[in-house]
């Protein structure tokens, strides 16, 4: 019996057992799941948040640009995100003379209202549970590629199915529980969005990489956009002709706020977590790409972020793409230390180790499973030093320098696409060009190849070390040099010469072409050493993830996130993020004066003295907490991950209490393994998103669209 209660406990270190815990999907909510959030304080029915016949609060909740989330929020289509999920529209509307970035935007009436060519909304319709019909294709003697043939050819009748009764419509069949069930997802994208409002990035961005996901926070990072539709409430391009979009759904304002203990859920669209992956993988993640990104990425930033701070015609250029490569960057560092202070690999172990027992005492798992953790330990072993190099390769060269990756999309530009394609490929490109510096550009091609010849060992060099060892000696400077002289890839026009078949100019003589084409060469090489493992590990990991969810089948298991709409839902709560230490659940306008008191001399930190104004004048009317202060930020033990950012945070009314826009500092490793104790998402109060947008945009305007709960 002790025994048997240590392989339970062992298991439960790993597996979700508490109601906050879990990213679920909203098609498949079982009836524990649905009791959990009715203790916890739900007060509207489940049929309410998801329901594919009647309007329902995931009607509201949009992913907004397939790389974070977002609320519809008016009857004339007004959507809620993130500050940082719309920067990079800010940024494409920011020039010397309009700074948005520093100073905010502000449309004052729907004229003014900012168009955004690449950027969409995605709205989920329905969703379906297709494992039946795949798994009816699939054969236990498939080898692991016969398998994808199989799946690919099922998936793609069920999307044509779906096109033939709706050509309008976006059918996606994802894979859960590491490919062992596969569920279809119907979606509506809006591709005219318009920016409307964005508060200055000291508001927006308040501490940048020093405080990015960290608690205490002050951060109000929101920003406002506008869906339009043509005049039947149907997607269409951006036309002057569009008007705002009519949603089955809007979702009301709270001014009550919260307090601790008080119910939280979130719904959005999170991008990928890894809780059932082996130790072994984990441990491949935190030396392999996690470490390459800190070392990598570490190196580029410095120089960019040096030359930012020097020139504010660099700073509007590179401030979107830093902010990109940084978010990441910390997030890695976060994550390799986490999971060593948690132990997290040797919790994992623990789990794998009572797996193997379970699987050692039962004749039919035994017949079949027997070698299966020791298959998974000696295949990662095999492509721990060319999976580490193609790691740090991706982020030296295809991450690294912007004309390499200028110059590989040339290489696959589709001249032959539909028109509507080709002109946002070429606009895409177009941008890219505007926002490089050269000479910033060659500093980072240089970093980059010492740091990468630093980092690997020499069976993973390309080519052009060698060109540079016999050409110039060694002086990988020289060669720098000599390359972003001599390439024609340093402006657009290649790509005219190329689409006009221009007889004076061959691509492929062109110096950045060739080290591009020596780069796939060697990427190629490198895969190949390892597609034979890839497949085995990918096997082997979907048999583990099956193996540990038959081994506790009463178990209510959640799967894995998969840029799929997920809820999540807890309560509004502090933590102790160490002995001695107790977090508040919110902040107030008084933490900003303290670190802007604190961090005088840093520009990330530097607020203008009419905001400062703004939030010391204690005039927050009807925006104030029961205290009489102004509410920055919350926090909840709520679940949620990298997409989450601009997710709604909804009270037990399913009114919208904030936005999530960040994990903490503490449980970096939550992508892998949820940690109740620490964990929590950190959401912007939308109180305070109101009062900017009132008493620093003066957009009463925008004010009166919304559905304002009174106090």
């Amino acid at each position: 019996m002790k025994k048997f209660n240590a392989i339970i406990l062992a298991l439960l270190i790993c597996v979700p057992v508490l109601a906050d815990e879990g990213m679920w999907m909203l098609g498949n909510l079982n009836k524990q799941t649905r009791k959990s959030m009715k203790e916890l304080g739900l007060k509207i029915p489940a049929n309410k948040l998801y329901n594919p016949d009647k309007p329902s609060l995931t009607d509201a909740v949009v992913s907004f640009g397939g790389f974070c989330s977002g609320v519809v929020v008016s009857e004339d289509g007004l959507v809620f995100t993130n500050h940082h999920c719309g920067f990079s529209a800010i940024q494409q509307h920011t020039t010397l003379e309009h700074d948005y970035l520093k100073d905010g935007f502000v449309a004052r009436d729907r004229s003014e209202e900012l168009p955004n060519p690449e950027l969409y909304v995605r709205f989920l319709l329905s969703t379906e549970d297709v494992t039946p019909r795949i798994l009816t294709v699939l054969t236990d003697s498939m080898t692991e590629e016969e398998r994808h043939w199989a799946t690919d050819s099922i998936v793609e009748i069920i999307q044509a199915e779906v096109y033939e009764r709706d050509s309008t419509l976006i059918p996606i069949v994802d894979a859960y529980y590491a490919g062992n069930e596969f569920w279809l997802s119907v979606y509506r994208d809006f591709n005219d969005v318009r920016l409307v409002f964005a508060p200055p990035s000291s508001i927006g961005k308040l501490g940048w990489d020093t405080d990015n996901w960290m608690w205490p926070r002050h951060t109000g990072d929101f920003s406002v956009f506008r869906i339009y539709a043509n005049k039947d409430n149907e997607p269409a391009d951006y036309s002057p002709d569009n008007v705002p979009y009519q949603p089955p759904y809007v979702v009301p304002v709270s001014l009550d706020g919260y307090k601790e203990g008080s119910f939280c859920m979130t719904l959005g669209y999170p991008g990928t977590t890894e809780r059932y992956l082996s130790s072994y993988g984990i441990e491949e993640m935190m030396t392999g790409i996690n470490q390459a990104m800190i070392d990598v990425r570490g190196v580029k930033q410095a120089i960019w972020k040096r030359e930012m701070d020097k020139r504010d015609d660099i700073r509007i250029k590179y401030a979107s793409k830093y902010d990109e490569s940084s978010n990441y960057w910390k997030n890695s560092i976060g994550t390799n230390k986490a999971i060593q202070q948690l132990k997290v690999l040797e919790k994992k172990r623990e789990m794998e180790a009572s797996l193997q027992r379970w699987i050692q005492n039962t004749p039919f798992e035994r017949e079949n499973l027997l070698h299966l953790l020791t298959s998974l330990e000696l295949d990662y072993k095999q492509r721990r030093e060319p999976g580490r190099a193609m790691a740090y390769f991706y982020e030296t060269f295809m991450y690294g320098p912007e004309l390499i990756q200028l110059a590989l999309e040339i290489l696959n530009f589709d001249f032959g696409a539909e028109e509507k394609q080709l002109v946002a490929s070429i606009r895409k490109l177009l941008d890219k060009y505007e926002n490089l510096d050269l000479d910033i550009d060659k500093e980072v091609f240089l970093a980059m190849l010492r740091e990468y010849k630093k980092q690997v060992s020499p069976d993973y060099l390309p080519e052009v070390y060698n060109r540079i060892a016999a050409d110039y000696g060694g002086d990988d400077k020289a060669f720098v040099d000599s390359l972003y002289a001599n390439t024609k890839l340093t402006t657009p026009q290649a790509l005219r010469w190329v689409a006009e078949q221009d007889s004076t100019f061959n691509l492929f003589e062109d110096p950045m072409i060739a080290l591009s084409l020596d780069l796939i060469v060697k990427v190629f090489e490198i895969n190949q050493t390892i597609t034979e493992t890839n497949m085995s590990i990918e096997r082997d990991e979907r048999l583990f993830n099956a193996a540990v969810r038959r081994m506790y089948a009463n178990h209510d298991f959640y799967p894995d996130a998969n840029f799929t709409m997920r809820l999540s839902f807890g309560t509004v709560r502090g933590y102790t993020p160490f002995d001695g230490a107790e977090y508040s659940h919110f902040t107030t306008t008084r933490g900003i004066l303290e670190k802007v008191r604190e961090h005088f001399d840093d520009p990330d930190f530097q607020v203008s003295p009419e905001i400062l104004s703004l939030v010391s004048s204690g005039d927050y009317g009807q925006y104030a907490n029961q205290n009489g202060d102004m509410s920055v930020c919350f926090i909840s033990n709520n679940d949620i991950t990298g997409g989450n950012s601009g997710s709604a945070m909804f009270n037990a009314k399913g009114e919208l209490l904030g936005l999530a826009f960040d994990g903490n500092w503490e449980a970096m490793s939550s992508d892998i393994i949820f940690e109740p104790d620490l964990q929590r998402c950190i959401g912007v109060d939308v109180r305070y998103m109101l009062f900017i947008m009132e008493k620093f945009g003066k957009v009463d305007h925008l004010i009166k669209e919304l559905i304002v709960g009174k106090k």
